[in-house]
């Protein structure tokens, strides 16, 4: 059931502890789905009971890039660097979920639980910033799928991709759910003291009991909230971003999340509205009805009227902020609590720094 070209085995949904999605929904690539039926023998029942349970496989690959490029007028960085491919953090709502599809696996339960680590990340940033026609620009770091997400207590590559930006004062920016960012606090204390780095803590709802069935192995909300002040502290400069922004789930929250940042050293703050990119919409939509059936569909009717009566829009200056009534109040709502807190940008990232590594030769290597 689990060969190139199929999907696994999709049984009815159910709310599964620390895991977002409750199913396998197909990718819009897969050629066949399986449904289970029972045959008599029990098997079902067992294929249900592992599914009930499902573990983390991580698969190491070697990247043949690592840099992304992008001109989107809606996304604010040139380049990124994603040290993972899927994340473990299960956010329910990640707009990642779809990119499981290239690989022919589930946007759902795959994404969050069969992982992929490029282990060689380091060794390949260092070689693509060698590059005789590289123009230093920020990186992005980890912005499709969590860079300090649970393996990489394991993995470290995170850390190694750091390290080389450390090396040639090559500046990025990061966006994290999880805490243990501050496990490299001096590494980025002492980039921060040269203009290279800035962090930004992406907070849903400060509901741990919300926070555990929509992010269920992410940071709880009050560490993420210690974690900024840390690398406050440290100078580094933080800022949050309330994403996403989802009508009647969270969306009452937004005031209160800013507040607690802002006390916790966030200096600048930012907003996305929920996106359901292609099979995001299933997955969201089995949570939603798993969690909160009564309110289901008004939630969805709230959310269609922000995208234009569907439930995306991909239109640039829509995806991200939506259109209408109640998306204007939303950003309403977070402009006056900006202004009311005095939060601004977070000073410019220096390009001028950046000296090229030396590209690694077999020659040198002998010394």
């Amino acid at each position: 059931m689990d060969s190139a070209h199929k999907t696994r085995l999709s049984l009815d949904p159910a709310a599964i502890k620390g895991r977002g999605s409750a199913s396998y929904v197909a990718g819009r690539y897969a050629v066949t789905t399986a449904q289970a039926q029972d045959d008599g023998w029990g098997s079902v029942y067992e294929d249900a009971d592992a599914q009930s349970r499902p573990d983390t496989v991580v698969t190491e690959e070697r990247a043949r890039s690592i840099i992304s490029r992008n001109d989107s007028p809606d996304i604010a960085f040139g380049q990124s660097v994603n040290p993972y491919r899927g994340c473990e953090h299960g956010c329910v709502y990640c707009f990642a979920r779809p990119s499981h599809a290239y690989l022919e696996l589930s946007p759902g339960l795959d994404f969050e639980t069969r992982l992929f680590a490029k282990t060689n990340a380091a060794e390949r940033l260092q070689n693509e910033l060698a590059r005789p026609g590289y123009r230093c620009a920020p990186i992005a770091l980890g912005i499709n799928t969590d860079s300090y997400q649970p393996i990489e207590r394991r993995y470290r590559i995170t850390r190694g991709v750091i390290e080389v930006l450390d090396a040639c004062s090559h500046p990025f920016s990061l966006i994290t759910k999880n805490a243990s960012v501050v496990r490299d606090v001096e590494v980025l204390a002492s980039m921060a003291q040269r203009g290279l780095v800035s962090v930004y803590f992406s907070v849903t709802t400060l509901d741990n009991h919300l926070s555990a069935k929509m992010e269920p192995r992410a940071s709880a909300p009050h560490s993420r909230l210690k974690a900024m002040r840390t690398l406050a502290d440290a100078g580094v400069p933080v800022g949050v971003m309330v994403a996403p922004v989802i009508p009647m789930i969270n969306d009452s929250e937004m005031e209160r999340i800013l507040a607690a940042a802002y006390e916790a050293g966030a200096r600048s703050a930012g907003y996305v509205t929920l996106r359901l990119p292609h099979e995001l919409k299933q997955v969201w939509r089995e949570w939603l009805q798993l969690h909160y059936p009564d309110r289901a569909a008004h939630v969805m009717s709230l959310i269609q009227q922000m995208q234009g009566g569907k439930d995306y829009n991909a239109g640039f200056g829509k995806r991200m902020r939506g259109e209408g009534p109640f998306a204007q109040l939303i950003q309403q709502r977070f402009h006056k609590a900006w202004r009311k807190h005095g939060f601004g940008r977070l000073p410019p990232l220096d390009t001028g720094r950046f000296v090229a590594p030396r590209k690694p030769t077999p020659q040198l290597e002998l010394f």
